[in-house]
């Protein structure tokens, strides 16, 4: 670091970023906003903002504006509150620049509530946000506003409507690839190109920006103009293309980079990878000190720092300096053996098949960005022309597409290795470290060897010697790299969790058999969308979980299967590795569509439809499954008062799953006599008053009482009187709604209760 003094800098930048997070002054983590403020808006949430109009988008429901330099104003008194995201309750006509006085509820933006979550608190933070207003009126509104932003508004929707009539059904891709815009962008597409791990080409990235950038500048070049104008039309041009693709963090580590690069060519100073890139840091950290824990910053950041530390020593340890296939097929292992602990920690999984993907893809990806720009140019004389010199570009993309549903297909495309714990990851990399030491020996062996051989001959002997002494580092380094990945996939097993999800207004639960056994008890809800893409599947990557021993219905009312049905659906189309053997669907003698359907999208993925009822027994290892409902007759024309009921038992630990059972099928079991003291409930029907009964609590007498709901349901769950029940009964009671993701785990003795949100 001594001859890169921007590295020491950065280095000591990071280190005190982390010193004063642990004293107590938030800058990478929680609200930066002073107290008297953050309780000024407790105490009103429902308050006046004003800020100014940075961007804006149209969901499906609301109008999103960004607001930054906002203030909350209260009784003539502003306080300043950073940048807000508001949600108006009808579409204004705004523009970037214009200053709005608004009036709505404002709220705390919300961390995750399950394991593997996405981080929306953390993510905004970044963008010094920490509040939504919901339900925004617009007050007032200037008329001015800012030319130049809205001008580059107004282009990019230029460019997106080219692309529409140039590029037809790819044009969501060709979006996403030239301006960074997603908004269009199929989920499906999206998640077969990650599963393939070539879903960095749908980002603004340094591949982008090289090619866009040093492609112009060699351009104006050849056209005449010198390094200077060359250099300087350049930056320009690509600065406003960053401000305009939307500023991701990738594409400013990719356009400042590129700034510095351009900016020594142009001055005729040497270019430092390094320097710049510890610059490029200094500055986005200086900016938002919170991207230091964001999935793209260490990311992006990571693969340029394993471009200039890792691959050239873990080509010399593989033996790929010389032969240049070789070394383009290792480093991207280089690649992603730095980003390795990064990818689990964010997404519990890395992908394998992206390891031969990219060797395919990134030669030809500048082609696909390529036509797109040369498509967008073209298009505003002539659209017919911008079709013609898109279409090589829309056959990539075909190919593309083809790669992607190969490696879906396969159920080796991608490692599950599940999120890891920091002492994992500290592990892994000082195992890392070691071996690029010895990568670093290896290359200097490897010049010094060279430079002798070319002033003398060694003998036979030492030249036997210095190969077998490389061979035993080579073989120890790949030893340590093994381990460290091992330790860093380790998931300790031996004890029996359990899971309830928080899905909002409906039922989810993970169960985790101490012989490494995975179950899912239903998984549905009537208040989040999509949520087996952005619950179930984080949730089951995160634990680390690629198989599915079963997956159990209580019964088919939506809030209990939507999620389960999405995600067989997405293991039938290939954009899962996650698997299942069983699906377990209630007895019934009469099936409803729902339960149809569930069973088709099942078979359709390759899992195993059975039915269980009343007696039947599902042993799984030392821990055993136990059907109390429904009775064998069963019509299922009740599906709450036929769901399935059972009993999960674990040494001396017993837990009760009861559906959406009400106070009928209670009696029916306690007149049945099955029921036993059970440790744990996972109370019915979200805590309705017409469940759980008196009668029926005094017979099982659970120590804790777990309740799945919506904090806003329209239902009254859970009923004051059923919270009060199970009080008066000894019971715990645990919410999903507060505390996020409540985890039951057992020895089959001693229990422990987990609650994912602390506060």
């Amino acid at each position: 670091m001594a001859k890169r003094p921007m590295c020491l800098l950065c280095f000591l930048m990071v280190l005190s970023l982390g010193v004063l997070e642990l004293m107590g002054i938030p800058l990478i983590k929680g609200n930066p906003l002073p107290l008297n403020v953050q309780e000024q808006i407790e105490a009103h949430p429902g308050s006046m903002i004003c800020g100014e109009v940075e961007q804006y988008e149209n969901t499906e429901f609301s109008q999103s504006v960004y607001l930054k330099k906002t203030y909350l104003i209260h009784q003539s008194k502003k306080f300043p509150i950073e940048n807000v995201r508001i949600f108006l309750k009808k579409e204004e006509d705004l523009k970037p620049g214009m200053r709005i006085l608004v009036k709505g509820t404002l709220k705390r933006v919300e961390g995750p509530a399950n394991p593997g979550g996405f981080d929306s608190q953390h993510f905004y933070a970044c963008r010094h946000i920490y509040y939504f207003m919901k339900n925004a009126v617009l007050q007032k509104k200037t008329a001015v506003y800012s030319g130049y932003r809205q001008l580059l508004l107004e282009i990019k929707e230029s460019c997106r409507q080219i692309l529409k009539e140039a590029a037809g059904k790819d044009a969501p891709v060709f979006c996403a690839i030239t301006l960074g815009d997603k908004q269009e962008l199929d989920p499906e597409t999206q998640m077969r190109y990650q599963l393939a791990g070539i879903i960095h080409i749908l980002a603004i990235s340094g591949l982008h920006i090289s090619i866009l950038g040093m492609g112009l500048y060699n351009l104006l070049k050849k056209m005449g103009l010198g390094i200077w104008p060359a250099g300087i039309f350049s930056l320009g041009v690509m600065l406003q293309y960053g401000i305009m693709t939307g500023g991701s963090v990738s594409t400013m580590r990719a356009v400042t980079m590129f700034l510095i690069a351009m900016g020594a060519r142009i001055t005729g100073r040497i270019y430092d990878m390094m320097s710049a890139l510890s610059v490029t840091a200094m500055m986005i950290l200086v900016e938002s000190p919170a991207y230091l824990l964001d999935s793209g910053f260490l990311l992006s950041f990571g693969c340029v720092l394993g471009m200039g530390l890792a691959v050239e020593k873990i080509c010399a340890l593989a033996e790929a300096e010389e032969k240049k296939w070789t070394k383009a097929l290792v480093s991207p292992i280089a690649l992603q053996l730095v980003t390795l602990p990064v990818m689990l920690k964010f997404f519990g999984e890395v992908s394998i098949a992206g390891f031969i993907l990219n060797l395919l893809v990134l030669p030809s990806v500048g082609v696909v960005l390529t036509g797109g720009m040369v498509a967008l140019l073209l298009g505003i004389l002539s659209i017919p022309a911008a079709k013609l010199v898109i279409l090589p570009a829309r056959v990539l993309l075909l190919f593309y597409e083809y790669l992607c549903s190969l490696a879906g297909r396969s159920g080796w495309s991608t490692w599950i290795g599940g999120e890891p714990e920091i002492w994992q990851i500290v592990v892994y990399y000082g195992f890392l470290i070691i071996v690029l030491f010895m990568g670093q020996y290896i290359k200097e062996q490897l010049r010094k060897k060279k430079a002798v051989s070319e002033e003398t001959e060694l003998s036979e002997e030492r030249a036997e010697a210095g190969c077998w002494k490389l061979y035993a580092i080579r073989i120890t380094a790949g030893i340590f790299l093994a381990v460290g990945i091992l330790i860093l996939g380790y998931h300790p097993a031996g004890s029996l969790k359990v899971i309830c999800l928080d899905v909002g207004q409906g039922d989810g639960i993970l169960v985790e058999t101490p012989e490494d056994h995975h179950f899912l008890i239903d998984g549905g809800s009537s208040s989040q969308s999509e949520l087996g893409r952005y619950c179930l599947l984080p949730a089951l990557k995160s634990q680390g979980i690629s198989w599915l021993d079963g997956i159990f219905i209580s019964h088919t009312d939506q809030d209990h299967i939507n999620g389960v049905k999405e995600l067989l659906e997405y293991m039938g189309k290939g954009l899962t590795t996650i698997r299942a053997g069983y699906l377990i669907l209630p007895a019934w003698a009469e099936r409803p569509d729902a339960w149809r359907e569930l069973a088709e999208a099942a078979k359709t993925a390759g899992v195993k439809v059975m039915t269980a009822g009343k007696g039947d027994e599902l042993p799984c290892g030392k821990v055993s499954f136990s059907v109390l409902w429904p009775e064998k007759n069963a019509t299922g024309k009740d599906v709450n008062e036929e769901a399935m009921v059972m009993e999960l038992s674990f040494g001396d630990f017993q837990m009760l799953f009861t559906g959406d059972i009400g106070a009928d099928t209670e009696k029916k079991l306690l007149a049945a006599g099955g029921l036993e003291d059970v440790d744990c409930l996972k109370v019915g029907h979200h805590g309705s008053r017409y469940s759980t009964t008196e009668a029926f609590l005094e017979k099982i007498k659970p120590e804790v009482a777990i309740i799945s709901c919506s904090l806003t349901n329209t239902y009254g769950h859970p009923s004051p009187e059923t919270v009060e029940r199970l009080k008066a009964a000894g019971s715990q009671v645990e919410y999903t709604m507060k505390n996020g993701a409540i985890t039951v785990e057992t020895d089959g003795k001693k229990l422990k209760i987990g609650r994912f949100r602390k506060d």
